[in-house]
């Protein structure tokens, strides 16, 4: 039998020791029929080690309804890392972060009435525990000491950075470990000693999230985990973007430099990312530090293995300094030849928006979550009372995250949760509409779970507006649908057209010509786009693709300049930081 142990100073294989070389792929960002070229790859720049998240918002969406099939099958992804022969991490949350969409928790889960996020509280802990007994089916038989490849499990994830509760970690444990879960447990925090004593258990092993200046942040790791092996489980190599913003990048030589330093200290490392993957359909999470920053679709993260899979100079500098202190085995893949390129007419069918549902009308406009609604669009309507003048000013408490607001079928203007935009003069008229898009979930801390939609009262002149319709809108099923109608591209509208291909093959589809919205190749959501900086071109997989006839499907929010699509020979994730 194979095991996996902490010893006085290092991690031990079968007694000897070991130092974990390890790498994050995010299973749920990369489409399955990649997940074996990623791995392969990963392996190539010297990788030991595979390292995931698990999503349990991917894998239980409605509550009740637990998928671990086709994309969700964390199964058949640690069995592909096996396969290579290499070892896995699991870290099962709950909470993830990952600027993923609520953190990884499902809006079920959040949205129950008096639930205590992340705290030993009995709804929060009772959902946790049976969620963690649905993982460990999966895991523990595949841990090391029964013939497989799981190496180590993390308790909770830089709790130290939330919370304090240490009943809430024990009984955390306690499941893991009842699960029968055997392998070493850890837990991972910033190397801060107030979040490394609040977010750990004496009985857990500490390992530390950063990114630069390795040999300081090993002292403080080592001061608070004083025996055993120092691990960077999140050494951060890059960053993530969001609208608005720049196209982050960190410098090669600079990341391998601060690896070699871990490296050399001896210090076991897990990579954040080897390779970051895509945002696929609505899963983008968001920041919001007095600013609220949806995530772009594209999850590269300036990782050594780009968006599509391909080595980076990043990946070539760190296994050059992996190769110094471990044996580094694969071919290394040639670098991403140009892509297919090609122009593709689109033939507009006109507005795509359903009309309002015939549901109960409430005093206010309800909440997504009321709606039981996961999609990123509600629709909703009122009728207006008569003005004294010829304009009204329109008041909402707030609006999240994104609002277009008619009047009579007429638009007139736009409100942005970003902009802590809330009020807007409209004219008088007798109906008002109002189409709000959730842009993405906060990621972290107090916002995990905030309702979406328009929240708080909504005024006009000071009077209250009552006799809501909230309806919700799914954009898949209407990607999905046919119009038949051919009554241009102005304003909201959908768009289709159609292309060959002599084979499948990874595409990126230039998004330049057109203004917010969704788009989907041969039904596969890929995601969102905006004119708005950084993210210019959006991954297309090539497992999406096929030989011959392929179909593009664009929901456009606001306005297209062109109605045509462009597929270009190589991704452009927007400007970067001069």
């Amino acid at each position: 039998m194979t095991t996996f142990t902490i010893g006085e100073t290092d991690f031990l294989l079968d007694g000897r020791p070991h130092q974990v070389i390890s790498g994050t792929l995010h299973y749920f960002r990369i489409h399955p029929e990649h997940w074996a070229d990623r791995i392969r790859t990963a392996k190539a720049m010297g990788l030991n080690t595979i390292e995931t998240y698990v999503a349990w918002n991917a894998h239980e969406s409605v509550q009740g309804e637990w998928d671990a099939t086709g994309a969700n099958d964390l199964g058949r992804f640690l069995d592909l890392i096996a396969a290579e022969g290499l070892h896995a991490i699991v870290r099962p949350g709950p909470y993830i972060c990952a600027e993923w969409h609520n953190g990884g928790l499902p809006v079920w889960l959040t949205s129950t009435p008096g639930i205590g996020i992340r705290r030993s509280e009995p709804q929060f802990v009772a959902a946790v525990s049976q969620y963690l007994r649905r993982v460990y089916e999966i895991v523990a038989p595949r841990q090391i000491d029964r013939g497989g490849n799981v190496v180590l499990v993390q308790i909770e994830n830089e709790y130290g950075a939330y919370g304090s509760d240490k009943e809430y970690l024990r009984e955390l444990v306690r499941v893991t470990k009842d699960a029968g879960i055997t392998v070493p447990l850890t837990t991972v925090d910033q190397p801060m000693p107030w979040m490394l004593e609040a977010g750990s258990l004496p009985e857990l092993h500490l390992t530390g999230s950063f990114g630069s200046r390795s040999e300081e942040r090993l002292t403080t790791l080592r001061e608070h985990q004083p025996t055993g092996p120092l691990m960077c489980s999140e050494f951060w190599d890059g960053w993530f973007d969001w609208w608005g913003s720049i196209h982050h990048t960190t410098d090669p030589a600079a990341s391998a430099h601060d690896l070699d330093v871990l490296l050399a200290a001896g210090a076991s490392v897990n990579i954040y990312m080897v390779h970051g993957g895509t945002n696929f359909g609505t899963t983008n999470g968001a920041n919001d530090k007095g600013r609220f920053d949806p995530i772009v679709t594209s999850y590269d993260y300036d990782a050594p293995i780009d968006e599509s899979g391909h080595p980076t100079a990043k990946f070539h500098a760190f296994r050059e300094v992996i190769a110094r202190y471990a044996p580094v085995e694969g071919e290394v893949p040639a670098e991403r030849p140009s892509a297919p390129a090609l122009e593709v007419a689109l033939t507009g069918e006109g507005e795509w928006l359903p009309a309002a549902a015939e549901a109960a009308i409430t005093d206010a406009p309800a909440s997504f979550e009321q709606l039981g609604h996961l999609g990123a669009l509600v629709r909703y309507d009122v009728d207006l009372p008569a003005f004294d003048d010829a304009a009204g000013i329109l008041v909402f408490g707030e609006v999240r995250d994104l609002a277009w607001v008619e009047v009579d079928g007429v638009p007139v203007g736009r409100l942005s949760r970003s902009l802590h935009e809330r009020a807007l003069a409209i004219p008088a008229g007798a109906h008002l509409t109002v189409l709000v898009e959730d842009q993405g979930r906060v990621n972290y801390a107090d916002r995990l779970g905030e309702a979406k939609g328009l929240i708080g009262d909504v005024t006009i002149d000071g009077q209250p507006l009552t006799g809501w319709t909230s309806t919700p809108i799914e954009v898949t099923a209407i990607a999905a649908a046919r119009s038949g109608s051919d009554s241009g591209v102005v304003g909201r509208s959908a768009l289709r057209g159609s292309f060959s291909l002599d084979a499948p093959a990874d595409l990126f589809l230039d998004t330049a010509a057109w203004g917010k919205g969704y788009a989907f190749v041969n039904g596969f959501f890929l995601g969102r786009y905006w004119r708005t900086v950084p993210q210019n071109t959006m991954y297309v997989p090539a497992p999406v693709t096929r030989a011959g006839a392929n179909e593009i499907v664009v929901l456009e929010l606001e306005q297209v300049l062109e109605p045509v699509a462009r597929f270009v020979a190589a991704p452009s994730l927007g400007p970067l930081e001069e």
